[in-house]
C-alpha cells in the first residue's frame, strides 16, 4: 500500500472538501477495509477530518456494511443514526433519523478496493449532490491506483 500516495491525496482533497463554511462536507473517515478478512479484526481509520471517531466505535459500522445489512438494519456513525436510502454497487446513501437539524444530515459511503469512504454533510439535495460530487473525486482518485 503506497501510504504516502494515499495521505498526499486525502490532505489535498480534505482541504477543499471538509469543513464548515462553502465546502460540501462536514465531516470525513477513510477507513481501511477488507471485506474478505476476519471480522475479529479492528479497521484501522486511516484518515479523518472534521470529527473525532474510534475504531472500536466504528467496528459495528465495518460489520454492517461487510455482512451486507444495507437493507434491513440502521447503522450508527458517532451519536447519530443512519438509515439507507440510496443503494448502487459500489457505493450507498443514508439519512439521519436522529438530527436536530431542520434540513437534515447524511452520509455517503463509497467502497474502493481497500478502503470506505464515509463522507458525511447537512442539508437535503442540493448538499447531497455537491457531496457526492466530492466523494466520488477522491473515491475516483484512489481507484487509480487500485486502492
Amino acid at each position: 500500500m503506497d501510504w504516502s500516495f494515499v495521505h498526499k491525496t486525502w490532505e489535498k482533497w480534505a482541504s477543499t472538501s471538509v469543513g464548515s463554511s462553502g465546502e460540501p462536507l462536514k465531516a470525513a473517515l477513510l477507513i481501511n477495509y477488507d471485506p474478505t478478512g476476519p471480522s475479529r479484526l479492528l479497521s484501522t481509520i486511516a484518515e479523518r477530518e472534521g470529527m473525532k471517531a474510534d475504531p472500536v466505535d466504528l467496528t459495528e459500522f465495518v460489520d454492517f456494511v461487510k455482512l451486507n445489512k444495507l437493507q434491513t438494519d440502521c447503522f450508527f456513525i458517532g451519536k447519530n443514526q443512519y438509515i439507507v436510502t440510496t443503494i448502487h454497487e459500489n457505493w450507498f446513501c443514508a439519512r439521519c433519523l436522529n438530527t436536530v437539524k431542520a434540513a437534515g444530515e447524511g452520509a455517503i459511503v463509497m467502497q474502493t478496493k481497500a478502503f470506505l469512504l464515509v463522507a458525511l454533510y447537512d442539508g437535503s439535495i442540493g448538499p447531497a449532490s455537491r457531496a457526492m460530487a466530492s466523494a466520488d473525486q477522491l473515491a475516483w482518485q484512489l481507484s487509480r491506483r487500485n486502492l
